[in-house]
């Protein structure tokens, strides 16, 4: 993402959600190998491409997965509630953040295949329209990556289990952006495999 001077970084916080037991994984999909780093490290890279100020939320895992990382984080949180869900995760995160965002990004760990330049598509977006939710489009419906509004986070505090921000941006109209590479998430395995060598063929280096 080019830098440009404008962009109020605090603001714009970013959270990268890596919380998650990964228990169809069977062992820390944070820690799973990709590229030249780790799953975590290109998901820190990601929302880098967002704005300065990443956030991760962990929890299971933790700490072994932050000192395993190679890219550090501006912050780590960890949500006491981890088990408990997606939700969980998410609340704590949007908790953590100061008075003056005006909304936040919201990273998956699991979504490796993203592109540089939609990521830059859906940072600029918010930007220019800041009070308005926008989302990666899966199916028609709005999903992660995501920027979400501080007007919505009050609905977000009412999320429980293992849901994410999806039905409450859908509910509130969020525009959605075509972001490739959102149906390629890890959660096996055999997900890893596929994923890892499609990101060897298409990315040379961790932050590209």
């Amino acid at each position: 993402m080019p830098q440009n001077p404008d962009f109020d970084h605090e603001a714009f916080p970013v959270l990268v959600l890596a919380a998650g037991a990964s228990r169809r994984m069977g062992r820390p999909k944070a820690l799973l190998p990709m590229g030249e780093g780790t799953m975590l490290d290109r998901a820190i890279v990601q929302g880098r491409q967002l704005g300065k100020r990443v956030t991760v939320i962990t929890g299971g895992g933790y700490p072994l997965v932050r000192y395993r990382c190679r890219q550090q984080a501006w912050r780590w949180h960890y949500a006491r509630d981890w088990s408990q869900g997606m939700s969980a995760s998410l609340k704590a995160g949007i908790a953590s953040l100061g008075a003056g965002a005006r909304g936040v990004f919201v990273v998956l760990l699991d979504q490796p295949l993203i592109e540089r330049s939609d990521l830059a598509h859906l940072a600029m977006a918010a930007r220019q329209w800041p009070d308005t939710p926008i989302a990666a489009e899966i199916h028609g419906r709005p999903a992660a990556p995501a920027y979400i509004p501080r007007s919505l986070w009050r609905d977000i505090g009412l999320l429980e289990g293992d849901r994410g921000a999806a039905s409450i941006l859908a509910w509130h109209g969020a525009i959605t952006l075509p972001i490739g590479g959102v149906l390629s998430d890890v959660d096996t395995i055999d997900d890893w495999r596929r994923v890892s060598r499609n990101y060897t063929e298409r990315f040379d280096k961790l932050a590209e």
